[in-house]
């Protein structure tokens, strides 16, 4: 099975990298870009069939060590192969 964890930094949350982004955006003339905000995205093939299995493991893994839930949200998505 594969996990497809996007992990992004909370909107009440200041996103510098994200800022630095949207400056240098704009200073090569894309004037039409609004905020910008940083994330993380990350594939993970698990060695498991069993749904419920994969999903209690991946929420686990971001708890632990993905995600800094004190700052950054996450989601993630499950595909059978």
């Amino acid at each position: 099975m594969k996990a497809t964890v996007f992990v992004t930094v909370k909107e009440n949350v200041l996103d510098p990298q994200g800022k630095a982004v949207q400056g240098a955006l704009h200073s090569m003339g894309f004037d039409e870009v609004g905020e910008v905000r940083i994330g993380k995205y990350m594939e993970l093939n698990l060695d498991t069939n069993d749904a419920l299995v994969a999903e209690e493991r991946v929420r686990t893994m971001c708890e632990k060590l993905l995600a800094n839930t004190v700052i950054e949200d996450y989601r993630f998505e499950l595909k059978g192969e």
